[in-house]
């Protein structure tokens, strides 16, 4: 597995190269891509409803678990709109899109947008809802299976010990389903060369040479708030350093780099910040609804691209409307996980709800989007780690003394079972990760030495 990775980075390098030399053989490249994605999409389902069943139906008291969910949301509505007010900011400094003129080709590209985008919010809150308890698996929808995973977690909860063996079963398809992950990540290269060598060849440079400002302003943008915002209140609230956090969390990065989805990741995540020391009723919980709710980047490219489109359309908002505009996307932004083409499809239903006049210009967007989606898919995937460890933290169901030592390095995430590893050798004594062992050795510590049990035969 140790070789997986360095083989992705050439994979990327070597789809760039083919996207300029070959642009037309590098399109025709683009189902690889599209397989690889497909694949890991598949697993994402039976990993979030084996890590909620396990996390909820493991906690005795169901308050518990709503205390971790409320505290999420919370959090989550509260960092959405820090995002949408830094966008906006941002968006009125660099003043992106003034100078450009919209063509009759741009503006049939806006609409074909909108026309795929106009999902009500009772249309949303409904589709939460699966048709049959099985077909949130065969559907794909992370929203449906979530509801599902808990409905059988409080259930297993409630029989108490004859649900025992239910969740142990659980447990163990959990781990076949790891491992059928891992054998599924070894096409990472293939499908990260196809899914660069597609957007090379589809784009070139022209499009960047046009929208290079909004672009770069964007991922200046979502570097600032990760670094800056999500840094300060994750050393602050946790005492965890950031950039420690996204080396930790680096192979997923760059697996979202390659793919530019942030979903090809949502089971590693899972996995890893169980293994950092967030007990798994959190990391359950908050992971797979951060998916659908803590949209940062998605928020801040949502207001970036209004005011750029705007701007280019020769009709800039005003303050007034700049802040309906905000209060507008909020709630718009948490719908973008349930629509296909997610920030672009959002971007052109909410502009088709409240300002139709600005949807023509959607399509200046078009050409860049697949660039964009890259920072956005990387800036949510940050907020959730980020959300992870705080609410981890607020709850008291987070392993400091893990943390240290999973972020130093001395307790190795196992890439072939997605458990935890051992970096000591065969001399030292097996380490046991758990943190109840951890607890138990600094109770020894204090309260000094006692008798001794006698030894067991």
């Amino acid at each position: 597995m140790r070789y997986l990775y360095p083989a992705v980075i050439a994979a990327v390098l070597i789809g760039i190269t083919v996207g300029f030399a070959a642009p037309g053989v590098a399109v025709e490249l683009k189902p690889i891509g599209t397989g690889f994605v497909n694949l890991i999409k598949m697993m994402i389902s039976p990993i979030i409803f084996c890590s909620i069943v396990l996390g909820v139906g493991s906690v005795r008291k169901a308050a518990k678990v709503g205390a971790v969910g409320g505290l999420a949301l919370g959090y989550f509505l509260v960092m959405s709109t820090v995002a949408l007010a830094i966008g906006l900011v941002v968006g009125n400094i660099l003043e992106p899109g003034s100078g450009l003129h919209i063509t009759e080709a741009t503006k049939h590209a806006g609409a074909k947008q909108a026309a795929g985008a106009g999902e009500s919010t009772a249309e949303f809150l409904l589709g939460i809802i699966p048709r049959t308890m099985v077909s949130a698996f065969t559907e794909g929808q992370v929203l449906q299976t979530l509801l599902i995973a808990l409905l059988v977690g409080f259930a297993l909860q409630a029989m108490g010990s004859a649900g025992e063996p239910v969740l142990r079963g659980i447990g163990h398809i959990q781990k076949l389903v790891f491992r059928v992950l891992s054998m599924v990540m070894w096409a990472a290269p293939v499908g990260a060369f196809g899914a660069i060598a597609a957007v090379v060849g589809e784009t070139g440079t022209d499009a960047l040479k046009s929208l290079a400002v909004i672009m770069v302003g964007f991922y200046i943008t979502c570097a600032l708030f990760v670094f800056v915002v999500l840094g300060t209140l994750l050393r602050l609230l946790a005492g965890v350093n950031i950039f420690r956090l996204l080396k930790y969390l680096g192979r997923e990065f760059l697996l979202i780099l390659s793919t530019s989805s942030s979903e090809t990741a949502l089971p590693r995540l899972i996995a890893k910040m169980e293994h950092l020391g967030v007990s798994r009723a959190v990391a359950g919980i908050t992971v797979p609804t951060g998916y659908s709710f803590n949209l940062d980047g998605t928020a801040i490219y949502l207001t970036m691209s209004s005011l750029f489109i705007a701007n280019a359309m020769g009709d800039p908002l005003s303050a007034g409307q700049q802040i309906s505009l905000l209060l507008f996307m909020i709630v718009a932004s948490k719908g973008a996980a349930g629509v296909t083409g997610a920030g672009l499809a959002t971007l052109a239903g909410g502009l088709q709800s409240h300002r139709p006049e600005l949807v023509d210009g959607v399509g200046l967007i078009v050409g860049i989007d697949r660039f964009m989606s890259e920072a956005r898919a990387l800036t949510n995937f940050a907020g959730n780690a980020v959300a992870t460890v705080l609410v981890g933290t607020w709850t008291k169901e987070i392993d400091t003394v893990r943390v240290e030592e999973v972020l130093a390095g001395r307790v190795p995430f196992d890439e072939t079972t997605f458990e935890a590893g051992d970096a000591h050798g065969p001399a030292d004594p097996p380490r046991e990760p758990r943190r109840e062992t951890v607890l138990t050795k600094e109770a020894a510590a204090q309260d000094g030495p006692g008798p001794k049990e006698p030894a067991t035969p």
